[in-house]
């Protein structure tokens, strides 16, 4: 693979923070407006002609004004409080806690070597209390950038393949894949939201009916069906819309752990080592408390990529890792 040095992946990095900061809204933007385009077609805001033959450009322009401003204000601002609360929402999402240096001096030992080898700030230690092999970086800035490890990985690696794990999360730091990642776990976590809004809604008004009591009369029954198609749309193009974001993941080049592998290989010196690392963790990389599939993207092996079938194909084809056995093939070349 074509070498890479830091900044030039760094400036990368940053290039595709600003490519999702601005796709991820006119992916919203376009949803809406698809949504009111298409209830002004089956005729919900004009009950009293019912059905049309044609959109009304001009109205749904004039509602698409009316509403797009505060589409981007609240959104903007659910974006703002994920990003400067994404370490809290990650602890919470992984079980992770502080490790302190007095509980496990060999961890930080290794962590503060590699740091000063690299010249970069010393980070945040996190563990999670789990036996199985795992970790990951996280964070936006200096204050926030953090590598968590688990109690297994701790227990189970020699400091050879420890160090080389610890200095592949510490050369994601470096080369911002953290931010890119976070700025891509907040928008899918948004879409994923309303999308799951949309359908909850639409099934409560299918098993409860949209009409209510006067839902006997004839207008009733009109309204109950135009609540359902309303619901329908909405429920169909937020899906829409959340597979788009789930898309903006390719965005997340897969090479990016080659590069991470690289990075964690020369800051140990021993790229064998790293390679025996990747080893034990694909064959015992779950965790019970990880969850969440935008979270789960962080880790160094994804702690579901043992899944088979079906459900395993899908996790590979929307996955932002390349497999552990191409990545182990690229360290034992060196």
């Amino acid at each position: 693979m074509k070498y890479v040095g830091i900044y030039t992946q760094q400036v990368r990095n940053n290039i595709k923070s600003l490519f999702l900061l601005a796709l991820f809204p006119c992916i919203m933007l376009g949803v809406i407006y698809a949504f009111l385009v298409i209830v002004n077609y089956l005729g919900v805001y004009d009950p009293e002609y019912g059905m049309t033959e044609k959109v009304d450009w001009s109205y749904v322009n004039y509602e698409a004004m009316q509403i797009l401003p505060w589409v981007v204000l609240c959104v903007g601002v659910w974006f703002l409080i994920s990003y400067f609360t994404n370490t809290a929402m990650i602890r919470r999402a992984t079980g992770a806690r502080p490790l302190e240096r007095r509980e496990n001096p060999r961890v930080y030992n290794i962590v503060e070597n590699l740091t000063m080898t690299c010249g970069m700030p010393m980070p945040k230690i996190n563990v999670i209390d789990d036996p199985q092999l795992n970790a990951f970086a996280s964070g936006v800035d200096n204050s926030s950038y953090t590598v968590t490890v688990t109690t297994g990985i701790c227990d189970r690696l020699n400091d050879e393949e420890l160090a080389g794990v610890i200095g592949h999360e510490l050369t994601h730091i470096r080369n911002r894949d953290t931010r890119l990642l976070i700025i891509s776990i907040i928008f899918v976590g948004i879409m994923s939201t309303l999308a799951n809004l949309a359908l909850r809604f639409m099934w409560n008004n299918i098993l409860y009916g949209g009409g209510g009591r006067r839902s006997s009369s004839r207008e009733g029954k009109g309204n109950g069906v135009s609540i359902i198609v309303v619901l329908l749309v909405a429920a169909v193009l937020a899906s829409i819309g959340y597979v788009f974001t789930l898309l903006t993941r390719f965005a997340i080049s897969r090479k990016r752990e080659y590069m991470a592998d690289a990075g964690g290989a020369e800051l140990c010196g021993n790229p064998l080592a790293l390679a025996s690392a990747l080893r034990k963790i694909s064959n015992d990389p779950a965790l019970g408390g990880t969850e969440r599939e935008d979270v789960a993207q962080l880790f160094i092996i994804h702690p579901q990529s043992l899944t088979s079938g079906l459900t395993g194909l899908m996790d590979n084809l929307f996955s932002t890792h390349p497999s552990t056995a191409s990545r182990i093939a690229y360290l034992e070349q060196f």
